[in-house]
């Protein structure tokens, strides 16, 4: 977007001549005669072009005046030619004043205003200098109204015409008139304006070439709604539209269905709130009509920090717990004499397969262990358990314990050792390595598949099956950003299983990896392929978030409401390919939840949305593998997927031409 500015050109040609001294050089000679008049100068034609792909208004400058908007500007189209023409495609000018309700138009033009070449009084004129001058006649608009102003050349709607449809917001109130930014709209609803979502058109730029996401909605979802009369119709009285722009916000998010409280206020508005009365705006949507009172602020009140300190929301509480505590996970290790135990099949042992488990509080100068046995007998703990995987190439590729054969043993230190009689056959060859999962009760906690408390999810060393000593630190490729997941699911809860969000998702992958092969509610396998279908693929419907109300069904969630292309929302820093495992992960989730399958992970992730027979069958020419039968070492062989020699990103058909990883 080129932002010009209005000023005179002069130009003048000097003539540059070499000045003697005062020497004696002689006289001057005589004066020739004078040449033959000149034809008079003319200045170049600039091109000019009546037709273009895409429109850039260039601004120069406007006022508002008593009773108008007045704006001088020029259009160029995708190559930099000046766009004449303007007024068979229209011009059009919108203006939401700031009011003691907020920002408000009205339709019959009572308050702010709106005017196109239809209007009575409106002028488009070409000046002298190539620009258009347009004269918006606003009978409510004073000289000294504050206001966002946008001007729209053609319909942004529709863009029908020879000449591309084009907006720009010319101003915003000096004022602060909202509290939340583009930056926190965007971080789930990234670059709306490019998206195929609903009225992406109206997301403009300013004068400064700047996405203002927030200011160009208000221009029609004012802070004010559209009236309606005694029988619920619409007046064209009050604001521009019937939703406002805080109800958006406040209401509609709450449609958001899976671990998303709109009362964490932090994550929209980065600015404080501060309102003084429960009637006002944004108060009175979910706090009904206002007859609860008023709220009188004290300084320095924040509405934020008024809804995240809720006892009701328990936000802060669970904030508190995970910072004042932590966990520590041991190696796997074989204790070859033990005391008689019973495992939770009532199978008893006298030796065992364990992993040693600790809680501490570090709220403290110096951290103090905690004794799980006893918070668990209090109902503090609501989960302490460790689970004994086989790893290979940084992955969990097996769980090598049987579900439910473990048994608890409570250490005098407050420690839990998890053990095992005895660990699966098959993965001999495998290291070894160990999860934990520790849950600690809050005062909102329900019993609910280990949904509510706050978990912490920990990984161990990694040792060798035989000796038990270390080969390696645990670590995983993990390609997502640590607030990837919380910047939605915003309420520090669980998914399912005490599995949390913190992290980017890593404690899932506790459960969900390559080797432990899940059905996925039959969307995908792994953690990568099932993120992807479960917000954008078929698991989109399959997760069982949301259902029909009337036959039951399962119903696409809400990220549906969102752009799949926009990867950067989870992948800030990129993806590459070449980087990605060369390592099958087990897909009976694509394989109607029949085992014996594995799928070569490039082809897993992609087909994940990219789930058309065509899609397939270009992914198998070039080496992708799909559910072809596991071998005995289905772990340590490579797959012949090339996926990357042409879609890596920065190649010719890089996955980043496809796929936005920039915001």
């Amino acid at each position: 977007m080129k932002h010009l500015t209005k000023r005179r050109l002069a130009f003048f040609v000097a003539a540059a001549m070499g000045i003697a001294g005062c020497a004696d050089d002689g006289k001057d000679g005589a004066d020739g005669e004078d040449g033959a008049p000149g034809e008079p100068g003319t200045s170049p034609t600039p091109p000019v072009v009546e037709v273009s792909e895409s429109t850039d208004i260039n601004y120069i400058s406007h006022m508002i005046e008593e009773g108008q908007v007045v704006v001088e500007f020029n259009a160029t189209d995708e190559d930099g030619l000046i766009i004449n023409g303007l007024e068979e495609v229209g011009v059009s000018m919108y203006l939401a004043a700031v009011t003691d309700k907020g920002m408000q138009r009205a339709r019959d033009g009572s308050v702010g205003g709106s005017a196109d070449l239809e209007t009575e009084g409106a002028t488009l004129t070409l000046l002298d200098n190539g620009n258009y001058e347009f004269v918006a006649p606003m009978a409510a608009v004073q000289a000294d109204t504050d206001a966002i102003v946008r001007l729209t050349i053609g319909d942004l709607r529709r863009d029908p015409g020879p000449i591309a449809a084009a907006g720009l917001l010319l101003q915003k109130p000096e004022t602060t008139v909202h509290t939340s930014t583009t930056e926190t709209c965007y971080s789930c609803h990234v670059d709306f304006a490019t998206s195929d979502i609903r009225h992406n058109y109206y997301v403009l730029e300013d004068v400064d070439g700047n996405v203002d996401f927030v200011g160009s909605c208000l221009v029609c979802h004012n802070n004010v709604a559209r009236d309606v009369d005694e029988n619920g119709e619409s007046l064209d009285t009050g604001g521009y539209a019937k939703l406002t722009m805080q109800a958006m916000g406040h209401i509609n998010h709450q449609k958001f269905e899976k671990d998303f409280t709109p009362t964490n206020c932090y994550t929209c508005h980065a600015e404080p709130v501060i309102n003084t009365s429960i009637a006002g705006n944004g108060c009175s949507d979910c706090h009904g009509n206002g007859e609860s009172g008023i709220i009188v602020p004290a300084d320095g009140f924040d509405a934020r920090a008024f809804h995240a300190e809720s006892s009701s929301i328990g936000l802060v509480e669970r904030e508190e717990i995970r910072a004042n505590h932590y966990t520590t996970t041991s190696a796997p290790y074989f204790n070859p004499t033990m005391d008689e135990w019973i495992d939770h099949k009532d199978v008893a042992w006298t030796q065992g397969y364990c992993v040693d488990i600790a809680l501490f509080d570090n709220s403290g100068e110096t951290p103090v262990q905690l004794n799980i046995g006893e918070m668990y007998e209090a109902h503090e703990v609501t989960y302490g358990g460790a689970y004994i995987n086989n790893y290979h190439n940084d992955s969990i590729v097996a769980r090598v314990i049987s579900h439910g054969a473990e048994g608890y043993i409570e250490n005098e230190d407050g420690s839990r050792s998890v053990c095992y009689g005895e660990l699966t056959d098959g993965f001999e060859d495998a290291n070894l390595s160990a999860s934990s999962r520790i849950t600690i009760a809050d005062t909102n906690w329900e019993d609910s598949d280990g949904e509510f408390g706050v978990s912490f999810t920990g990984y161990s060393e990694v040792v060798d099956p035989i000796n038990f000593e270390k080969v390696q630190d645990w670590g995983r490729r993990h390609a997502v950003t640590e607030d990837s997941c919380t910047t939605c699911h915003n309420n520090d809860t669980n998914y399912h299983k005490n599995g949390g969000y913190r992290d980017g998702g890593l404690d899932c992958v506790a459960c969900h990896n390559n080797g432990q092969d899940r059905k996925g509610a039959l969307s995908a396998p792994g953690f990568g392929p099932m993120v992807h279908s479960m917000h954008w693929g078929i698991g989109n419907a399959l997760s069982g978030a949301k259902t029909d109300e009337e036959t039951g069904e399962n119903v696409v969630n809400s990220a549906a409401s969102l752009n799949a292309d926009n990867c950067v929302s989870c992948h800030a820093d990129g993806v590459s390919l070449a980087d990605v495992p060369n390592q099958y992960m087990l897909s009976k989730a694509f394989n109607n939840g029949d085992a014996g399958v594995m799928t070569s992970p490039i082809t897993a992730n992609c087909f994940a949305c990219h789930d058309s027979d065509s899609a397939l069958n270009h992914m198998e020419q070039n080496g992708g593998e799909f559910n072809v039968p596991t071998t005995d070492k289905w772990f340590t062989e490579g797959t012949a997927e090339s996926c990357a020699t042409c879609h890596d990103t920065g190649k010719s058909f890089g996955i980043d031409m496809y796929h936005n990883f920039e915001r």
